[in-house]
């Protein structure tokens, strides 16, 4: 599904953050990423998805077989890949349902189909907010507008299971949450797993992967992955820190 052959990034300043990445992903499976502060795993979530702070300088992004370096990031997204942001945006006068249905339309003109059903649209809402335990009254507040920290991280996999992408990275989702919204928002994930799709995880803690059990954990250091290994690797992460894999 994707596969990372040799990637450099830098930001606009020519500070190179990502120094050779090598990664692939393939359907079915669940990857975290975890790492020191400032190690380049935000980045990588970015650089994927096309965020234009940053600059490819060398290396592939193949996603479904097609190099996707030189896609916008509206096209990537048309093409299956989904990012929640460690900061959501707010976006005061659009509410929750309709900023959903319009990039679920927009996906959909995107591959040359119809706006979704009314009736469609309003059945997959109801079925998706009830996984999260959303309200019927948070679904109409202005999209993260005084959205406390869990009801940001809650509303982004409630988009992701609107839009259903093939690839889901998921920066921080643990980040502010108690543990009841832990696992509210870690069932959200499971239920979205299937063998046709694929998730990135990017976490500095091993307590989410307590929810979401990883195919695989990758530690990424200073713009690489220095190691890779299965659950018990971020096990280890959790009792030893960072400092043995880094000296």
């Amino acid at each position: 599904m994707l596969k990372i052959n040799n990637l450099h990034a830098q930001i606009e300043e020519g500070v190179e953050i990502l120094k050779g990445i090598n990664l692939e992903i393939k359907p079915g499976e669940v990857h975290a990423i975890m790492g020191p502060n400032g190690a380049g795993k935000s980045t990588l979530s970015s650089v994927i998805a096309g965020k234009e702070d940053y600059e490819v300088t060398q290396g592939e992004i193949i996603f479904e077989g097609e190099n996707i370096v030189e896609d916008a990031p509206e096209e990537r997204a048309h093409k299956g890949l989904f990012l929640s942001f460690q900061y959501p945006v707010e976006i005061p006068g659009v509410t929750v349902t309709n900023f959903i249905k319009a990039a679920i339309n927009e996906n959909r003109k995107a591959k040359g189909l119809s706006d979704m059903p009314a009736k469609e649209l309003l059945a997959l809402v109801r079925e998706n907010a009830e996984k999260l335990s959303i309200r019927k009254d948070f679904l109409g507040r202005s999209l993260n507008e005084g959205f406390s920290g869990g009801e940001k991280k809650r509303n982004e996999i409630f988009q992701m299971l609107m839009l259903n992408p093939k690839l889901a990275m998921l920066d921080e989702t643990d980040s502010g949450l108690d543990i009841d919204a832990l696992r509210i928002v870690a069932d959200g994930v499971n239920s979205f797993r299937n063998e046709g799709n694929a998730v990135l995880l990017i976490t500095h803690y091993q307590r989410l992967l307590d929810y979401i059990k990883p195919d695989y954990v990758h530690v990424l250091a200073d713009g690489k992955i220095i190691k890779t290994g299965d659950k018990s690797l971020a096990l280890e992460l959790e009792e030893k820190g960072y400092d043995w894999l880094l000296n």
